[in-house]
């Protein structure tokens, strides 16, 4: 059915609802002026008659209906009741106030009728909006969160206020959902009312339009057409706006767990391979060294031997790293806190393989010599060989590494210095991820993206945090800080 048809339908119904009130009201004008005549009731009487006909016809009809009516009424009153009868003559001011009476009556009354009409309509439109604003929040609770929520909020829109048809746009998964009956060339409205959203409510058809807006900004766009008022629109798309803010923050979480779900598997399956490694190397190694320290190989014997020997200790320094994050993770790690010399540490880690071949490069920059901290000293060490390893890995030829230790009133700050490659902005908190490594370096610096995640995980284990600074022209810099005996002591 076209909108051309339903105009011409409503104005035949309401010329005929017009028709049929204007007769009854002229057929009960004529009894009542039928029944005075007969009666013969005074002048006065009749008058009051009437105005009361006229003030009942203001009431439930209207200013214009009561403006004939009270036309007609003084016209009765002065042809059948008022001398000379059977003529249309005023010769007593009275009719004229008469007359006047019953307009101003008719005016005054219909005014009042219509006000209050208006009034409790609108009240009672709002309650029926409140109660469906309610119903609809009820039920979009009730959602699918693993549906898209666009299909299930027209639906329910459509229901709740009986609208004629709905259109919503969701922006996080870049769809149009649509139920009811829309015309041709309007298949996607909400979505081109959210592109531009100057378009404005078309009152004629009934069609409102928002945009839908969630936290920092707009989340998608709803049309409605039906009898729906200004103010229930308004509440109606701020619900719509939060049901696809909630189904963007499940599907957030859903995201996140299934990430860590993942992760944590990975870390399982790493962690028991870890175990199972173990073993077998340990017997790979002790197997090399004793052949070494038995001798009696060739040149090329000794080689091959020595390559699996220091490759085994690779492999098995790896997989320590591997179940210590694992311990450290599960906080199963019972820290053996002794009171260090940090200069002393420092040397003992330079001393040691392979760190004592490039003993030249690396530079100790520490104020205090005699500066101790409560730590677990395998700990620490293993994190500043870590970070000693990562400087000569990546640092340019013939630079020197710089360690810096220095003491502040809460905490000790550990440094590792060198030039290189820079790390970017976007891979300086991920490179201390586990398995994490920057795209620069994937391919020309051999690694398994392990140590640096143990780094912070044994940081944190003591109460401190770990972090990287890197540019051009300062150079690239791993920190440690360690909070200090006084501040542990809580």
């Amino acid at each position: 059915m076209t909108s051309q048809n339903v105009f011409h339908r409503a104005a035949r119904f309401w010329s005929a609802r017009n028709l049929a009130e204007c007769v009854g009201i002229l057929a009960i004008l004529a009894l009542v002026t039928y029944g005075g005549f007969r009666l013969q009731v005074n002048l006065s009487t009749v008058s009051s008659l009437y105005l009361l006909f006229v003030i009942g016809v203001s009431l439930y009809f209207g200013f214009w209906r009561a403006s004939l009516v009270s036309f007609l009424a003084a016209a009765c009153l002065d042809y059948f009741f008022a001398q000379p009868l059977f003529h249309f003559y005023v010769a007593d001011t009275k009719e004229w106030v008469a007359l006047g009476t019953f307009q101003l009556t008719a005016l005054v009354i219909s005014r009042l009728s219509a006000k209050e009409l208006r009034s409790t309509a609108e009240a009672t439109i709002h309650r029926t909006g409140m109660e469906q604003l309610y119903e609809l929040s009820r039920s979009s609770l009730l959602l699918d969160l693993h549906q898209p929520p666009g299909p299930q909020l027209v639906v329910l829109i459509q229901r709740i206020f009986g609208a004629q048809a709905v259109a919503l746009f969701d922006l996080n998964l870049s769809r149009q959902d649509r139920a009811g009956e829309w015309l041709e060339g309007e298949e996607n409205l909400a979505k081109d009312f959210y592109l531009l959203p100057n378009t404005k409510d078309d009152l004629l058809t009934g069609t409102w339009r928002r945009i839908l807006v969630a936290g920092p900004g707009p989340v998608g766009a709803l049309v409605v057409r039906g009898n729906i008022s200004p103010l229930v629109m308004n509440a109606l798309a701020s619900l719509a706006a939060i049901a696809i803010d909630r189904h963007q923050s499940f599907e957030n979480e859903e995201r996140a767990e299934n990430a860590s779900k993942g992760e944590q598997l990975r870390a399982a399956v790493m962690d028991s391979l870890a175990h199972e490694f173990k073993t077998p190397l340990t017997a790979v190694q002790t197997s090399s060294s004793g052949l070494l320290e038995i001798g009696g190989l060739t040149e090329l014997q000794h080689d091959l031997v020595s390559l699996i020997n220091e490759e085994a200790i690779r492999l098995n320094q790896l997989c320590t790293k591997l179940l210590l994050t694992a311990k450290l993770e599960a906080g199963k790690v019972g820290l053996q806190m002794d009171e260090i010399n940090l200069h002393d540490l420092v040397n003992e880690i330079l001393e040691a393989p392979p760190e004592l071949a490039h003993r030249s490069r690396i530079q100790l920059v520490m104020e205090d010599r005699k500066l101790t901290l409560p730590v677990d000293r395998a700990l620490l060490s293993m994190i500043l060989t870590q970070y000693l390893g990562n400087a000569l890995k990546y640092a340019a030829p013939d630079t020197v590494i710089e360690v810096g230790i220095r003491e502040s009133h809460t905490e000790v700050l550990f440094s590792v210095h060198n030039f290189g490659p820079t790390i970017r902005i976007e891979d300086r908190e991920r490179v201390f991820d586990r398995f994490y490594r920057a795209n620069g370096s994937r391919d020309s610096v051999p690694g398994t993206g392990i140590g640096l995640s143990v780094v912070r995980k044994a940081a944190q284990a003591h109460h401190g945090h770990v972090w990287v600074i890197s540019s051009d022209e300062e150079g690239t810099t791993f920190y440690l800080s360690l909070p200090s005996g006084s501040r542990r002591k809580h």
